[in-house]
């Protein structure tokens, strides 16, 4: 948290500084009408809003409209109560990371990657994993001493299971980003309790997923070891990797 933050109670900018101005955005399950835009300003208005004024207004399709609105919140934020996951551990340039899995682990180190379910969108493990990368960085498949196994997408929870064995995996990253009835919760429950079974604790590979809709602070509860939200680059996912890996490794050898 930033000195200027520190200890201050704030409200939303929107105009001028803590007017509590807000845009929020939705779609409601009926036609456009005036009727409509009356019931997103009275759902705004139940949200807090005060006054609540409808800015856009849409059709998506026959039967569906999609809303912005902006008002005023009353609502005060006090950013010392704000609880997030901090990164604990140092961001590494790839040359870096080769060093370390070369002092640490004398090997390469083994990365398997997928879409896991019916998710058929592998934007985000291709980020990850793929050499060109995202927001600047080289991919996973760039790094000199990590041998990744991109399975793509749909790819069943029994099937990662196996390819983890196959490759001898020290991680297995899962992105998932289909969301409709936390599809992706369930998977990441059912993908962990999976390779729990299959693997004694000691042995058991790293178990990393990210998505645009996961809250790192589960990854406790969906029995991963990290959950990595939107915006993360390769280098973020590399160094936790190549952390852990090579700290473990360290643990092993004072033990």
């Amino acid at each position: 948290m930033s000195e200027e933050t520190a200890g201050r109670i704030i409200r939303p900018y929107g105009d001028t500084t803590g007017d509590g101005m807000v845009q929020v955005s939705f779609t409601l399950p009926m036609p456009h009408s005036k009727v409509a835009e009356g019931a997103a300003a009275q759902l705004a208005g139940k949200m807090g809003i005060d006054p609540a004024l409808v800015v856009h207004a849409k059709p998506m399709g026959p039967d569906f409209t999609f809303f912005v609105v902006y008002g005023r919140v009353n609502h005060l934020v006090d950013p010392s109560q704000v609880q997030v996951v901090e990164r604990d551990y140092p961001l590494l340039t790839p040359k870096e990371a080769n060093a370390a899995i070369k002092r640490s682990l004398r090997r390469r180190l083994v990365v398997v990657g997928a879409c896991i379910g019916t998710d058929a969108h592998t934007v985000g493990i291709d980020a990850i994993l793929n050499i060109k990368g995202f927001a600047g960085e080289k991919g996973l498949e760039y790094y000199r001493e990590l041998k990744v196994v991109n399975l793509g997408a749909q790819v069943s929870v029994p099937q990662l299971v196996e390819a983890a064995h196959e490759e001898r995996a020290d991680a297995v990253l899962v992105s998932q980003v289909v969301t409709q009835r936390d599809a992706h919760l369930l998977n990441t429950r059912e993908m962990s309790a999976a390779f729990r079974e299959a693997y004694p604790s000691a042995t058991r590979p790293l178990l990393v997923v990210g998505g645009p809709r996961f809250d790192e602070a589960m990854a406790g509860e969906l029995g991963v070891d990290r959950v990595f939200s939107r915006g993360t680059t390769p280098g973020e996912v590399a160094s936790y990797i190549v952390h852990r890996m090579t700290l473990e490794q360290s643990d092993r050898k004072v033990f």
